[in-house]
């Protein structure tokens, strides 16, 4: 044990009297990795001698990982690469858009980096050269290549930097190849594209932009390529110059080809010889491909693949028959298979897709062999479908599904876990009229029930439930989204936004309150969505879900319970006192009544972060949402879309901004 001088005052004691510090070394140096870096350093190491030593241990400085760390500042940075700078080895600096390029270069003093990403930070072409002409070490990089960037400006130190990393991220915010010309060692490739189709003055973009220029990419050495595309026909037009180098030369190495587009990429003469290329001379481990290259395809059938970890068919008109025949080879043994996404392939589980409807049950056969022959699936999308299951025992998606065991995330159409039949231990559910408490949602006719007794038991657990069974089967769940098979968000990412969206699914009217009760089981879960679930009555399955599932840190909820009701405010305010370690809400739900009693419950979420409201015709109170911003100290991002008024908008906004610079 230190003598007393070295004990510090926070020390506390545990059982038995002894101290904190009366741990192993191997012991606290475990506890230390759940620490901040900057904390570690700039705080805990300065407590006593003992901490002092094991705060600047290798295990401890070889890696730092500041990304969207909110309260990292400029002297923070500053600091911290002033004390460890040189045993830094990996550094992660990703979306910290507020630290100014002059701090971002002092990693240029991080003279051991192997791995930087700076993704989202601010950075010019000079800076980027200064900072990595620095960097001789450096293999693994992340970087935004925005509007002003002019690879001329790279120096000859920079370049040969560039010319040994192997692998690279670029989000590319302009039309331009970026470092991708420099980088002659290039491994792995991770391309982004976010470019908006016109300027902040309205001019066109055109990613013949690119085409005069003298350098082009490299891929003799690449194992892995990967391109993930914003809307926009100008995304399409620059991936297409890179893709068009590609397939001059497939690489021999090539192991992963992954490129993912919202809604349709028509295939190219070159995109067509690029995959003709690779199934003739490669195996791949990971493909994903738009719909519309594979759709009436037989490039399946010619492709060949190694020991694959990655497919994902999203919206591809993928049979059953095809699954089994041309990915899984007729029942081949894929346990290497850890990623299957299968999301918006309604005809996936059904033998022959020109003669199924939506409303068909599945072919459990189908679904068995897939469940048999990748059972060390981790992550399976099932999403955006139909999947409907017959009756008979050990036929339902869910029973099969409990067989894989290793999975840790799971996303599911709402009405494949409704069992086969209505149970008869189960009362039908009541419409859901009769459940809405007083004062949301749109007026209640006279002589409707109004203000029912909340919480009557409807939400408890039914272990006689499929869904519930299958929670109990995969408790490691880290991940879930229950998510109507007609479901399409008001303000979607990646898709165009669709005003008229469909009812719910039929089955989806017998999964309520006591299936969202059922994911209470999970107790690793941490991260949950659940979308268009049209029988909740009062979402007392929420809270269920906030008092055992202790580790979530992201909640996703949209349109629960009959359209034009807000029925699940009270249990939404019960469940949000015990999400301590919450981060991120969204909340997508018309006529939301985003008041002080939602505030005030949302205030108990002390890790909250970001707060995202999407509600058509919904209102707001200015003075809750002030007094939530002045509790919550840690949100950064605060995204109201109501229905209120652009005056009411501009005048919150107005206030917000005062407060911060007050605050700050």
């Amino acid at each position: 044990m230190p003598s007393d001088g070295d004990v510090p005052p926070a020390a506390v004691a545990v059982a038995g009297g002894a101290h904190l510090l009366g741990f192993s070394d191997e012991i606290l140096l475990h506890i230390l990795t759940h620490v901040p870096s900057t904390d570690l350093v700039l705080n805990v190491r300065r407590t006593c001698r003992k901490l002092a030593e094991l705060c600047l241990d290798k295990s401890l400085t070889h890696t730092v990982l500041l990304q969207k760390d909110y309260e990292v500042s400029e002297d923070k940075v500053r600091q911290l690469v002033k004390e460890i700078g040189r045993e830094i080895q990996q550094l992660n600096l990703a979306g910290c858009y507020w630290l100014p390029g002059a701090t971002i270069e002092h990693v240029a003093r991080c003279h051991s980096l192997v791995k930087v990403n700076l993704s989202g930070c601010p950075l010019t072409s000079l800076r980027l050269s200064k900072m990595l002409s620095a960097l001789q070490h450096l293999r693994s990089l992340a970087i935004d290549v925005s509007p002003g960037f002019d690879a001329s400006q790279l120096s000859g130190e920079c370049k040969a930097t560039l010319s040994r990393v192997q692998e690279l991220k670029q989000t590319l915010f302009t039309p331009s190849y970026g470092v991708v010309p420099c980088c002659t060692s290039l491994e792995k490739l991770l391309l982004y594209f976010e470019i908006l189709d016109r300027t902040r003055e309205g001019a066109i973009l055109s990613g013949q932009l690119m085409v005069g220029q003298s350098n082009v990419p490299h891929y003799q050495h690449l194992r892995v390529f990967y391109a993930r595309l914003a809307p926009g026909y100008i995304n399409q037009e620059v991936v297409r110059l890179y893709l068009a180098v590609l397939s001059d030369r497939t690489p021999e190495n090539l192991h992963a080809f992954l490129i993912s587009v919202p809604g349709s990429f028509a295939e190219s003469g070159a995109t067509k010889n690029l995959l003709d290329s690779m199934a003739r001379n490669v195996a791949l481990d990971a493909l994903q491909l738009p719909k519309s290259w594979l759709n009436g395809s037989s490039l399946l059938q010619h492709m060949k693949f190694n020991n694959p970890f990655y497919f994902s068919f999203s919206r591809c008109a993928l049979s059953g028959g095809h699954l089994i025949q041309r990915v899984i080879d007729g029942g081949k043994d894929l346990r290497s298979l850890a990623s299957l996404n299968l999301s918006g392939c309604v005809h996936c589980l059904s033998p022959d897709s020109l003669l199924r409807k939506a409303e068909d049950d599945i072919d459990s056969g189908i679904l068995e062999t897939l469940v048999t022959t990748c059972s060390n699936l981790r992550h399976l999308n099932l999403s955006a479908a139909h999947h409907h299951s017959a009756e008979g025992p050990g036929r339902h998606l869910c029973q099969l599904l409990a067989r894989l065991r290793h999975l840790r995330s799971l996303s599911l159409p709402v009405c494949s876990v409704a069992d086969s039949a209505p149970r008869a231990d189960r009362a039908p559910a009541q419409p859901a009229m009769h459940a809405v408490p007083c004062g949301f949602g749109k007026k209640v006719r006279v002589g409707v029930q109004a203000c029912p007794v909340p919480f009557s038991g409807q939400a408890g657990p039914q272990p006689s439930s499929v869904f519930w069974s299958l929670l109990k089967d995969v408790p490691f769940l880290e991940r879930l989204e229950l998510i109507g098979s007609n479901f399409s968000s008001a303000m979607p990412r990646n898709e165009p936004a669709i005003r008229n969206s469909l009812p719910p699914c039929s089955r989806a009217q017998s999964v309520g309150d006591s299936e969202v009760a059922a994911i209470g089981q999970l107790a690793f879960l941490r991260h949950l969505t659940l979308a268009q679930l049209p029988s909740i009555l009062t979402g007392s399955g929420l809270v269920s879900i906030g008092l055992q599932c202790q580790q979530l840190q992201s909640l996703s909820l949209a349109n629960l319970g009959m359209m034009g009701k807000v029925v699940y405010m009270s249990a939404l305010s019960d469940m949000l006192k015990h999400c301590k370690r919450l981060k991120d809400l969204r909340l997508e739900q018309p006529y939301f009544s985003a008041n002080a009693q939602f505030f005030q419950a949302l205030s108990q979420c002390s890790a909250l972060q970001r707060l995202c409201l999407v509600s058509r015709s919904g209102t707001l109170q200015p003075e809750a949402v002030l007094g939530f911003m002045a509790r919550c100290l840690h949100v950064v991002v605060c995204h109201m879309f109501t229905g209120e008024s652009l005056a009411t908008c501009k005048s919150l906004q107005q206030s917000l901004l005062r407060s911060s610079f007050q605050n700050h």
